[in-house]
């Protein structure tokens, strides 16, 4: 039923697909994905949270934390909201969001769209007793804001009681200036008022400090992302999410949207953005926990995001172009890949082939023995 509703949601616009997916987690309408049967062990330990398994939804999808519960019985280990913005905020004008089904891809820019801090923290608040798994928060800045850091810091400060972990999504390409802030000039204003939005959030001071990840965007000169890795190693930062989605526009993408403006994710994000992911992972050596997010719709990239040193991996788009089956289907996947290999659990895998190239080739391989 669920692959037949799948078929049913592409044949409406993308932005209407979406709503109509929200509005059906919102209700815990969903494929539950089957038990593993699998030996190996899926559980995952980042930033001193315990997670069911290495798979989360990345921001963008519950962009107002109205369905993340729904979302988790789908199968994810966690699940990330936002991104939020202080004030409410209706985002770039429609139609902002492209299917380009032969590449498996998707263009948006939607730019923020959010209702804002006070009505997410009614959604969390509402919601919380049911809540199954880890939660992460993403918060941004309001386009026409004057003090985008402080923006950072209230919405921190207001968000992160129900939180588990606080995401900093300084890499929408959607919002003007905000990459900016991942130049090192401004990370350190921004990390602090990440930092000081913990402060200001009434947390419980005898419970250990809630993490800070950072997003980070594809399009980053090399110099510029060993800075953004010294910086948040000295901030305290407990993780690093790359990728956000890109501006590059590869040379065979084609078709009737292939040129709209906007951040490209999907399939042919994945080879970019595991590479990046394969450069945080050497810059930072183990000082940081690693999430890897770009063009994941299937177990063997998820094996190769991991291979090349995420503790995690995210996904958005393959949920949106694949349907709701995907989430245990990467897991199914996943576990089978770590029986063939020998593997108990996902961090005997991290970082054991810094190549990304031998790394995606290893999985390639590896998926088909399964």
């Amino acid at each position: 039923m669920w692959g037949l509703l799948a078929k049913v949601a592409k044949c409406l616009p993308a932005e209407a697909a979406h709503r109509a997916a929200v509005i059906t987690l919102h209700h815990n309408l969903g494929p539950r994905p089957a038990p593993l049967t699998a030996t190996a062990s899926l559980k995952v330990s980042v930033a001193g949270l315990g997670f069911a398994n290495p798979l989360g939804l990345a921001a963008g999808f519950d962009k107002n934390a109205a369905c993340f519960n729904g979302a988790m019985q789908l199968g994810f280990g966690h699940v990330e909201v936002g991104t939020i913005t202080p004030k409410p905020q209706p985002g770039n004008p429609k139609p902002r969001v492209f299917r380009l089904p032969k590449h498996k891809a998707v263009i948006n820019r939607y730019g923020f769209n959010s209702h804002g801090m006070e009505a997410a923290a009614q959604n969390l608040q509402q919601m919380a007793a049911a809540r199954t798994g880890i939660l992460g928060v993403n918060v941004g800045a309001n386009k026409t804001s004057p003090a985008p850091i402080d923006d950072y810091h209230h919405a921190v400060a207001r968000l992160a009681r129900y939180a588990d972990y606080i995401t900093l999504n300084i890499s929408s390409p959607n919002t003007p200036g905000l990459r900016n802030l991942q130049t090192k000039q401004h990370l350190a204003d921004l990390l602090a008022a990440g930092r000081s939005g913990l402060d200001d959030a009434g947390l419980d001071p005898a419970l250990p400090a809630k993490p800070i990840f950072l997003k980070i965007a594809p399009d980053l000169h090399p110099g510029d992302l060993a800075a953004i890795v010294e910086s948040c190693v000295e901030a305290g930062v407990s993780g690093i999410i790359a990728t956000n989605t890109t501006l590059a526009r590869p040379e065979y993408l084609d078709g009737a949207y292939a040129d709209e403006v906007g951040g490209l994710s999907g399939a042919p994000l994945f080879e970019a953005a595991t590479a990046i992911l394969a450069d945080v992972s050497r810059l930072s050596n183990r000082r940081l926990g690693l999430i890897g997010a770009g063009g994941v719709a299937h177990g063997w990239q998820a094996y190769a995001k991991i291979l090349v040193g995420a503790d995690l991996v995210q996904l958005y788009s393959g949920l949106a172009l694949e349907g709701p089956h995907l989430p245990g289907q990467i897991l199914r996947q996943l576990a089978a890949m770590m029986d063939a290999d020998g593997v108990g659990a996902p961090d005997q895998i991290k970082g054991q082939i810094a190549d990304p190239v031998a790394a995606i080739k290893y999985a390639k391989a590896l998926c088909e023995k399964i």
